[in-house]
């Protein structure tokens, strides 16, 4: 791949994605063999007036290790200096950039009750970290092609071909090009979303209903002070940034423990390096009551036993069949890929940031509203090409999706 659209690409993220501003820190995730695209992002950050870049280098294989050799207590152990960065982080909020590239079957083997507690346990340690610096710092989500994960993708070709193929794909999806301004696209493409988001705000609906000929029959209340949303979104001091590049998504956060029926998975879903294929839900009550999964079962009763919360819901996402990445053709095994090729939920915590006027109210009183609280936020595919998706209030139906796509 060319550097001069690897620099794009890399000035889109910092730019566009994580908004970094004049002074800012930033923090940037890396597997350890994307060092090359790192660096550019690196370098656009101080160019964009970054005060400093750290980078926090990631490797499947040593984590791999870790858990294969390491104890439950040692691996669960959050040390004071952690403690001391997490504290730090919530004084600074720098900006987060998260460059992911795993192979989507990358930490098979490992012992899957051992990951969850260990889990588990950092979680009770540094969840006061996580909601201190929620909705104050921007960040990012984006995605360079590793091997493992393109073989994957693209199992019929060699790994150079493939890995071209899955890069083609990823550029088009965040629409950069050789000839264009992706960062002016970006600025279009977020202004789509308002149309949207404004019709469905005005609606107020009670709740939605989902069904489609694949078994998914499902119902589910939506908090009547939430909103939804797309595209970018701001923090609490008012800066605009792009968490997921791409997204072609409008959601929202659904009233917690008020839905029922069953959701039917569409595509299959890469859980920290794990697949999880033809797998389906029942909810009673607002809580899943049982589930099934031709393929990775065992991760799947994981996930949703990870927590109380982890068993409900905490998105609602409405994408359409003909969005681009879903006329791709292509199953990219990557969340931040599938799910905006497909109308998609989340299990576990929700967004404070979708309540309305949520910037003058405690996290307590965005819980309080029907917000989901979790350690999870887990998301799967549900789209169908003749799904269809009905809001009603106070009784009356209006079709949100007609055969998989938006019906206004």
């Amino acid at each position: 791949m060319k550097k001069t659209i690897l620099k794009k690409y890399a000035k889109l993220a910092v730019v566009t994605g994580a908004a970094v501003q004049k002074g800012q820190p930033v923090l940037v995730y890396a597997e350890v063999d994307q060092s090359e695209f790192a660096l550019m992002v690196v370098d656009e950050a101080y160019k964009a007036g970054a005060s400093k870049v750290r980078v926090e280098w990631l490797s499947q294989p040593l984590s791999k290790l870790h858990y294969r050799h390491q104890s439950l207590k040692n691996l669960s152990h959050v040390p004071a200096w952690v403690e001391e960065r997490e504290k730090e982080f919530c004084r600074e909020l720098p900006a987060v950039i998260h460059i992911v590239s795993q192979d989507p079957d990358g930490l098979k083997g490992i012992n899957k009750e051992k990951m969850q507690k260990v889990r588990q346990n950092r979680y009770k340690v540094l969840k006061k970290y996580r909601d201190e610096s929620d909705n104050k710092y921007q960040w990012t989500i984006l995605a360079i092609p590793s091997k493992e994960w393109a073989n994957k993708v693209f199992p019929n070709d060699r790994a150079s071909v493939a890995v071209k193929k899955l890069w083609d794909e990823i550029l088009k999806a965040v629409r950069v090009s050789e000839d264009n301004d992706p960062i002016a696209e970006w600025e279009k493409h977020n202004k789509t979303f308002a149309e949207k988001c404004a019709f469905l705000n005005s609606q107020k609906f009670d709740y939605l209903e989902f069904k489609s000929k694949n078994g998914t029959d499902f119902r589910c209340h939506l908090i009547p002070q939430a909103k939804w949303m797309g595209g970018g979104e701001k923090t609490l001091s008012g800066v605009y940034f792009n968490p997921n590049m791409p997204t072609e998504e409008i959601f929202t956060s659904p009233m917690k423990g008020k839905c029922e029926g069953r959701l039917v998975s569409t595509k299959p879903l890469s859980y920290q390096g794990q697949l999880i294929n033809d797998f389906y839900i029942d909810f009673k009550d607002g809580k899943a009551v049982a589930w099934e999964a031709k393929e990775g079962k065992e991760v799947l009763d994981k996930i949703i036993t990870s927590d109380e919360g982890a068993a409900m819901l905490g998105e609602l996402a409405l994408v359409p069949n003909d969005s681009p990445i879903s006329k791709s053709g292509v199953l990219f095994y990557n969340t931040l890929y599938d799910e905006n090729a497909s109308c998609h939920v989340a299990l576990g915590a929700g967004f404070t940031n979708a309540i309305e006027g949520y910037e003058n109210m405690t996290l307590e009183e965005c819980h309080k509203l029907g917000i989901n609280d979790s350690m999870v936020h887990v998301d799967f595919m549900i789209g169908a090409p003749d799904m269809s998706i009905t809001g009603y209030k106070d009784g009356k139906a209006t079709p949100i999706f007609v055969n998989g796509n938006w019906a206004f």
